[in-house]
């Protein structure tokens, strides 16, 4: 249940509220657009979208927001596009939050702790997973990789390793890359783009920041008294870090998730921007710019369109996310 304080401050702060309804907006728009429309996002009208000099038609009320340059309806397009960013951002979002969280709880519940790793277990469940995937071949490089890894941190470490320092130092690996570069190569290695593709690789590169943010709040509350007691009564790891700590860095996290969803929302445009993205026909805020930008001029609605909705998602988002971190903020008022 939320917390009565939590939600009064929330709705005193303005902006927080405008978020929210700008959110919602966007959400409405997305599932009812499509439905709305008089034309499918797909659908060229070569009698009505024409104006007479035979550029695509301005805004009207056959075509609310204007037709693109092969005289598809702008408006259907918009909205088919804002189901598909909202869809890849939030699964996105998903899959960096599930990563993020658990290596940041874990690294901060076992930080300045050596913790002793099986290493025969490890390189045998390698290979398990290995050979479901990757068959025979992938599976004996996959353990002969993993088996030298082993060996090298066994001498280094022992049989006990620094899980924090561990996870940390991936994570300050993957953040020495930049984001969008990562992102855009694994794009453009892979033979076909779909949606899937795309928030699965989104979420698989996006989540060290949201691993230092649950790191340090979970520094926090792994020092408070409720915590040591119950490690001190005995209680297994992961019965402590989901039924103490967990719960209490779940007002970050939201946090943290919230303001993520803008940032995936601009890197899934900037991918179809630079044609890296889902590929066209298929309707996407930053192919839709990318497609409007030499017709500024004559139909400047090609380029407001989509660059109005990617400013209004991420900063609805935004504000939404610092809404919510002031409402969790037991320092407020």
């Amino acid at each position: 249940m939320a917390d009565p304080r939590a939600v009064a401050r929330f709705v005193k702060n303005r902006s927080a509220v405008a978020g929210a309804a700008i959110v919602a907006a966007l959400l409405a728009f997305a599932v009812l657009g499509p439905l709305l429309a008089h034309h499918g996002p797909l659908e060229s009208d070569f009698v009505h979208g024409v104006s007479p000099d035979g550029l695509p038609v301005g805004p009207s009320a056959e075509f609310p927001l204007g037709a693109d340059r092969i005289f598809r309806d702008v408006f259907a397009r918009l909205a088919f596009a804002g189901r598909l960013s909202l869809l890849i951002a939030v699964a996105a979002t998903a899959i960096a939050s599930a990563i993020g969280g658990t290596v940041g709880i874990v690294a901060g519940y076992y930080e300045g702790v050596r913790v002793r790793v099986p290493w025969p277990a490890l390189v045998g469940a390698a290979g398990a997973v290995a050979a479901a995937s990757l068959g025979h071949a992938g599976a004996g490089l996959l353990v002969l990789a993993v088996g030298a890894g082993a060996s090298l941190a066994r001498r280094m470490a022992g049989p006990h390793v620094d899980v924090d320092g561990l996870l940390m130092r991936l994570v300050d690996v993957l953040l020495a890359f930049p984001f969008l570069l990562l992102v855009m190569a694994i794009g453009a290695a892979l033979e076909r783009t779909t949606a899937v593709t795309i928030f699965v690789t989104l979420g698989v590169t996006g989540w060290p920041g949201i691993a230092r943010v649950l790191r340090a709040k979970t520094l926090q509350v792994r020092a408070q008294e409720y915590v040591v007691a119950s490690r001190a009564l005995g209680q297994s790891a992961l019965r402590v870090m989901v039924k103490h700590v967990l719960p209490n860095v779940a007002g970050p996290f939201v946090v943290t998730a919230t303001v993520q969803v803008a940032q995936m929302i601009v890197a899934d445009s900037i991918l179809s921007y630079l044609g890296v993205g889902i590929s066209p026909p298929t309707p996407t805020w930053g192919r839709m710019l990318f497609e409007g930008q030499d017709y500024y001029q004559a139909a400047p609605w090609l380029v407001l369109a989509p660059g109005v909705a990617i400013l209004l998602a991420v900063w609805g988002f935004n504000m939404l996310g610092e809404g919510l971190r002031d409402a969790f903020d037991p320092h407020e008022a």
